[in-house]
């Protein structure tokens, strides 16, 4: 039962990570980069903060649980993350919400599943870690069928059709940016592994062990932070458009801000339930080291569940919504694998 809690926590905080691409779509007269920073302060600052005031142990402070040690690396993972998260989100921009996100998260379930594991000196041909390696191959396997489905999407649209569905697609620069985006995405996985131990000492100090993580993730998506808000701001600069944040009237200024408040909190989410999810999942060792594929996996699935109700695969053909449907099918045979092999 309690597999079945953490994986349905998992679930609902990915629908609401493929849900924050949504708002996004309601900001008006901001150009990327502006709205890109605006929802970053409260999806990377704002909501972890927050998340992690609920693991602040009695008597004890955010500051002594980050001085436990690794703090300073998971911030420079999260830095290193930043990048995933600044290319993930022009991996939208070239591709739409279905392919990008299914390039890019496929691949950072792949890494970020895999990179801890290594590091961990976990033998991925045997016992335990060889399921862990099958339950990655097969989420790959998944993700390049969801690929071949966008080249043939791809092939069978006009230009005009392309624009009208992704208003920038570009197939081959969103691809290479997407796998970018995934391989450092990757990051926050090692990020989170990185902050082990103040995660230790939040459970000795008696924090409940649904939020115990938080304060980990307040680090990594800090980092995560400085990277896109100097890439953004640089932007601004360059392409003069610091001056969109109020120039805007007042009645469009606080739509914008709703809207990416809104984005911030449903991205939040996916960290947030994951990080509850696994505190279900500690009997269960190797499903508990698949929980970021898991996480990815249903990322992809939710994320071109929206892309069907967003149009971006109106007009494609049976053959190709077919192909689609399979790679879906084999994402979640994925965790059905891992987890029956954990039964």
């Amino acid at each position: 039962m309690n597999t079945l809690i953490g994986l349905l926590i998992i679930a609902i905080g990915s629908f609401g990570q493929s849900s924050s691409y949504v708002p996004i779509n309601k900001v008006k007269n901001w150009s990327w980069e502006s709205f890109w920073l605006v929802q970053g302060i409260f999806a990377w600052l704002v909501f972890p903060l927050l998340g992690a005031l609920l693991a602040i142990p009695a008597g004890s402070t955010l500051t002594e649980l980050w001085s436990s040690g690794g703090a300073l690396l998971a911030i420079i993972y999260g830095i290193l993350w930043g990048v995933g998260g600044l290319t993930f989100g022009l991996s939208m921009r070239y591709l739409g919400v279905a392919l990008g996100q299914s390039i890019s998260l496929g691949t950072c379930a792949a890494f970020g599943t895999l990179f801890p594991a290594l590091f961990g000196g976990t033998d991925l041909f045997h016992g335990e870690g060889l399921m862990l390696l099958i339950g990655v191959c097969i989420t790959l396997a998944g993700i390049a069928i969801i690929g071949y489905a966008g080249s043939f999407r791809s092939k069978n649209m006009s230009e005009e059709e392309k624009k009208a569905a992704v208003k920038d697609f570009a197939l081959t620069k969103g691809l290479l940016v997407a796998l970018l985006a995934g391989i450092m995405s990757a990051c926050f996985a090692l990020g989170l592994d990185a902050g082990t131990p103040i995660k230790e000492a939040a459970l000795e100090k008696r924090t409940d062990a649904l939020y115990a993580g938080l304060p980990v993730i307040f680090l990594v998506t800090l980092g995560g932070f400085c990277t896109n808000a100097a890439y953004c701001i640089q932007q601004n600069l360059k392409n003069q458009t610091g001056k969109e944040y109020f120039s805007v009237s007042k009645g469009t200024f606080t739509n914008n801000i709703l809207f990416c408040a809104l984005a911030g909190v449903l991205w939040y989410s996916q960290f947030f339930g994951l990080e509850m999810g696994k505190s279900f999942l500690s009997d269960s060792p190797i499903l508990l080291a698949f929980s970021w594929s898991i996480l990815m996996s249903l990322n992809v699935t939710f994320s071109n569940v929206w892309g069907i109700l967003l149009k971006e695969w109106k007009g494609c053909s049976a053959q190709t919504i077919g192909t689609l449907i399979l790679g879906l099918a084999v994402l979640i045979a994925s965790i059905i694998v891992v987890a029956m092999a954990q039964a």
